[in-house]
């Protein structure tokens, strides 16, 4: 279990997620301190990028190895991965929270910024937007969807083996079935014919048993008539 590949990545994932939260907690000290934050946002947010793609991995892995695995060690796993997921929960609303006076809607106020407008205010968008331009941040979505895709894909890829799997099956009961229906047919042509040849012998014997009466019958018949002959001849 320690050699466990799957093991090991879970691994260096928890600790890059450990990581990111130092990072987190540094640039919040460096906030405090009236310093440019700019450089560690954009790496804690490349780093949660990267922590989000391991753990999507780690769990596309988990799927496509859960019918080689236990189901006590696939649920131990399924924690392990419950704990990642809020790891990156964590990290992402520790990015978020960056007080109310923050990004544009502390310049703007609510009722430009995701207020009056009708748009929903989204605090991670607060950040990203003053570092990274509309472009980036649209193929940072994409790249998030397309990896969503890779793991639906993935998904349905196990679930076409699967249903491979059930119809080879299916398909391998129904040949055994028909050769047990075989073998019972001809079970039962066997037994008739040896009831059928049972009786013949019974009624054969039955005869040879009579024959034999007969024959001895015959052979007293003669005997006394020889008996009662030979005397007779004798005296004359």
């Amino acid at each position: 279990m320690a050699g466990d590949a799957w093991l090991k990545q879970y691994e260096s994932c928890s600790r890059h997620g450990q990581e990111l939260m130092e990072m987190v907690n540094e640039k919040k000290v460096q906030e405090r301190q009236g310093a440019n934050t700019a450089k560690i946002s954009s790496q804690i947010r490349n780093g949660i990028k990267q922590f989000s793609q391991d753990f999507n991995k780690l769990r596309q892995d988990l799927i496509r190895t859960a019918n080689y695995i236990s189901s006590r060690e696939s649920e131990i796993r399924q924690a392990m991965l419950d704990k990642l997921a809020t790891q990156e929960k964590r990290l992402q609303q520790a990015m978020s929270n960056d007080g109310p006076g923050s990004g544009r809607a502390g310049l703007l106020g609510p009722a430009q910024y995701g207020g009056a407008s009708g748009l929903s205010h989204d605090p991670w968008q607060d950040n990203t937007a003053n570092d990274m331009s509309i472009g980036e941040i649209r193929d940072q979505q994409q790249t998030m969807i397309k990896e969503q895709d890779d793991g639906l894909d993935a998904l349905h890829q196990v679930v076409l083996r699967q249903k491979m799997m059930a119809s080879d099956i299916g398909n391998e009961l129904d040949v055994h079935n028909d050769l047990i229906d075989d073998i019972t047919d001809h079970t039962d042509r066997t037994n008739e014919r040896l009831i059928k040849e049972t009786r013949h012998i019974k009624i054969v014997d039955k005869k040879s048993n009579t024959c034999c009466y007969w024959v001895v019958a015959i052979l007293l018949f003669i005997a006394i008539v020889v008996i009662a002959v030979v005397p007779y001849n004798g005296k004359a």
